[in-house]
This record gives structure tokens, sequence and C-alpha cells, in this order.
């Protein structure tokens, strides 16, 4: 269980969460406030992002500063090997490309979509509301007969509610 993502850690009254595809090889995390339990290097990353924004962030700060601090860390954990990013502090879900992701949105009026790998199609308008937006990311489309938005490396958005509110990267 030690390695086992998603990683989970408090900060500012609220749980963090993270999971990463990828291999920074020999990331080693300075020592700080968080600390790994396991030996991956996703859990240092994390335990190093979340003392980061400890020492360089406030919990009053606005989005667009902890996104850019984000941002900023994210690029260097970039340049260090594979990054692909999911962090949620339960509000808002930031995402990291290097290599390959992929989202989409899904809106009423649901329709049926049929699994990649599989045959099996699912009936997305038994498992919603009208009212619901569901967005899915991954590493690659889980379906063949929808449009997925694939990013590009270097891409990154900030997610709420199932829709995108910031993004960059990829110029």
């Amino acid at each position: 269980l030690a390695n086992t993502h998603p990683f989970i850690r408090e900060l500012w009254g609220r749980y963090w969460v993270c999971a990463h595809n990828g291999q920074l090889t020999g990331f080693r995390a300075p020592e700080g406030f968080y600390e790994p339990v396991g030996s991956t290097d996703s859990e240092a990353l994390f335990c190093d992002m979340l003392n980061h924004l400890r020492s360089h962030c406030h919990r009053d700060d606005s989005l667009e500063q902890m996104v850019e601090q984000l941002v900023i860390l994210s690029s260097q954990y970039a340049s260090q090997g594979v990054f692909n990013l999911l962090l949620s502090n339960g509000d808002w879900l930031f995402t990291y490309c290097t290599t390959k992701m992929a989202s989409i949105t899904r809106r009423a009026p649901f329709g049926p979509a049929r699994l990649k790998d599989t045959d099996v199609t699912i009936d997305f308008e038994a498992e919603t509301t009208p009212n619901d937006v569901v967005s899915v990311i991954v590493t690659e489309p889980l379906t063949t007969d929808e449009k997925w938005d694939i990013y590009q490396p270097g891409e990154w958005r900030l997610w709420r509610q199932g829709e995108v509110v910031m993004r960059g990267g990829a110029d």
C-alpha cells in the first residue's frame, strides 16, 4: 500500500491527492514537512510539491498564484523525465502532460460510447442526470466513437466542476 496511487496528504485543512504516470529517474526530494512513506518517485515528487507550496504560497493566495507555482514546479519535474500529473485539492484538478494525456467532457444529452479495448458499449444516459458534466482524463482515449482532446507535451490545464477553467503551455 505504501507505493500505491493515489497519494494523499493534508495541506491547509484540505486533502490533496496526486497520481503520476512517468519516471523521474533518480529523483530525490529534499527533506521537508512532507516525507514519502514508500519508495516511488511519484510520492517523492508529490511530497516535494506540497513542501514547495507550503513554503512559497499561502492558503489565501489566488488560484492564479497557486497555478503559477504548480506550472513552474511541473516544468522543472518534466525536465527530469516523464511527468504526467493529476493533482487535486478537492476543489480543483491540475493536470500536466509531458508525453500522453487525453480528456473528454460529456454533457446532456448523453449517449452511448464503445470501449476501445473490449466489445462493450456504455449508455451514459442511464448513469447520469441532465445537469451532469462528466470529464475523464486518461493516458490514452478509452472509447472509439467519441472525439477526445489530446494534450500536447508541456500542456497543463486546471479543471473545476468538470470544466477547464485555465490552460497553458505547449504554445
